[in-house]
């Protein structure tokens, strides 16, 4: 049985929570001498008085949480969230559609970055930090800001903890999990502003540096600029933005111990060994085709390669340049990356490195299998063998990506897009990327797809970012039995 008054409750603290954070854009728009500020201060009024009242009439007792209330919390929380964000769009007028406004919203809450938007530099600069910041807080989540405060409620929080980071094998980095969530955004906030400094210090101003230091590190991709990253043309911001992709797709954990100089331990760990190969090899192969058939020297075919290769593997979405006008079989490899996604516990989407490690390790111990059938071979990781469930786990996730993606891609077709529009908007919704293929390269966006495909996309862009079992599960009449 769902504990309501609870749910309520923890639901109430996240819109509260939001709803402070939308005052954060009033000072940038003071600073900045727009006429906004009115808007953002009703906006975060509504939004936490609710939430306020949401939290207050369901505070009389504490209830220790089950795992359905957990899956109830994340994903009404995750919608919830993403409806009271749009109050900044519509308020100011920046965005006055509300179905444009919530899928912005959406995506940049679910770190997509996929945009309706055609006039970025147009919007006010407390709209635009509202943009950056909406991804930011996607990126960790915040659930997981929430789970800094619920011991304080009496409340326990391992269920959403488990529902709103549910990679193969989590990891904490302290057996409480306010601590854990504690650790992971003190790492999270210090990347975040060395990258600011670090932007600052090359050729962006600091609002810029700013925006861009949110979403790198949210892998989301929401830029101030239409032209994205390509706007500047700058080696230095492209390396740095590269650099910070790449940490923001690496497990938090492993950053937690390099900060702490035990070096070996990042190395030792399989997944990322092998998310150095993919980023490597893909990199390796993109450069030299870039440099042997574009006439650009080797330095630059390697720059244009790593940051597009480490942008689209983390899902983050930013771009330098159209990738749909490389030489065709490049343009694949970059469309087969949209299928890796971050490394497990990183802000990365997708289906993460562990999972396609995984399956490729389960697909070759069932040859071995094959060869000697009364063998015990386990598929391992780290040197150690992966449970059965958990290997069972990944490849009913893997096969359920594959339906829903072909289903959806059909959906998108029976609507009036183009099968590489469509192929291209899933890959690139589901997976959290933003840039896709067709009429959602890098050089567009979604602003033409209609009102149906945009509460389409959006819902898979929500399924996406909680991995498939987090929002399905509430679909199953199981669920809802006592």
């Amino acid at each position: 049985m769902l504990n309501l008054r609870t749910i309520l409750r923890i639901i109430g603290l996240i819109l509260f929570t939001e709803g402070v954070f939308m005052w954060f854009s009033i000072p940038v728009a003071l600073i900045a001498g727009d006429h906004d500020s009115l808007q953002f201060l009703l906006s975060g009024a509504i939004t936490s008085g609710i939430g306020a009242l949401a939290y207050f009439t369901n505070r009389k007792r504490a209830i220790e949480l089950n795992s359905r209330d957990g899956y109830v919390i994340v994903t009404g929380g995750w919608i919830l969230f993403s409806l009271f964000g749009t109050l900044p769009f519509l308020l100011t007028g920046s965005i006055p559609s509300f179905t444009d406004a919530f899928f912005e919203t959406i995506s940049g809450f679910t770190t997509t970055g996929a945009s309706i938007l055609n006039n970025i530099e147009e919007l006010s600069h407390g709209v635009l930090f509202w943009r950056s910041l909406i991804q930011w807080l996607g990126g960790m989540g915040i659930i997981l800001l929430t789970l800094i405060l619920l011991p304080f409620l009496g409340i326990g929080g391992m269920q959403l903890f488990s529902a709103e980071v549910p990679s193969p094998t989590p990891d904490k980095l302290h057996p409480h999990v306010k601590d854990t969530a504690k650790r992971l955004w003190i790492i999270y906030v210090l990347f975040t502003a060395l990258e600011t400094l670090l932007l600052w210090a090359g050729e962006m101003k600091f609002f810029d540096a700013m925006c861009h230091s949110l979403t790198t590190m949210a892998t989301g991709g929401y830029s101030t600029k239409q032209a994205s990253i390509a706007y500047w043309n700058s080696p230095y911001i492209q390396y740095v933005i590269t650099f910070f992709m790449f940490v923001a797709g690496t497990n938090f954990t492993l950053a937690y111990f390099a900060m702490h100089g035990k070096l070996k331990k990042v190395w030792k760990d399989e997944e990322f060994r092998w998310y150095m190969v993919f980023v490597g090899g893909f990199a390796l192969v993109i450069t030299l085709g870039l440099f042997l058939t574009s006439g650009r020297g080797l330095e630059e075919a390697f720059r244009t390669s790593i940051f597009q290769v480490v942008s689209i593997i983390t899902t983050t979405g930013f771009v330098t340049e159209d990738y749909l006008k490389w030489v065709p079989w490049m343009g694949v490899l970059i469309f087969i990356l949209m299928f890796f996604g971050g490394s497990a516990g990183s802000t990365g989407g997708g289906p993460k490195i562990m999972r396609v490690v995984i399956m490729l390790k389960n697909s070759t111990m069932e040859l071995k299998r094959m060869i000697h059938p009364n063998a015990v071979i386990p598929v391992r990781l780290n040197k150690f063998a992966v449970e059965e469930r958990i290997v069972t786990n990944v490849l009913a996730f893997m096969a359920f990506y594959g339906i829903i993606a072909v289903i959806s891609m059909g959906i998108l077709s029976v609507m009036g897009n183009d099968l590489d529009t469509s192929i291209g908007a899933v890959t690139a919704t589901l997976g959290n990327i933003g840039p896709g293929i067709g009429g959602v390269g890098p050089a567009l966006n979604y602003a033409d797809f209609p009102v149906a495909g945009k509460w389409f996309l959006s819902f898979l862009m929500l399924v996406g970012r909680l991995e498939l079992f987090t929002v399905l599960i509430l679909f199953s009449p199981i669920f809802w039995r006592r």
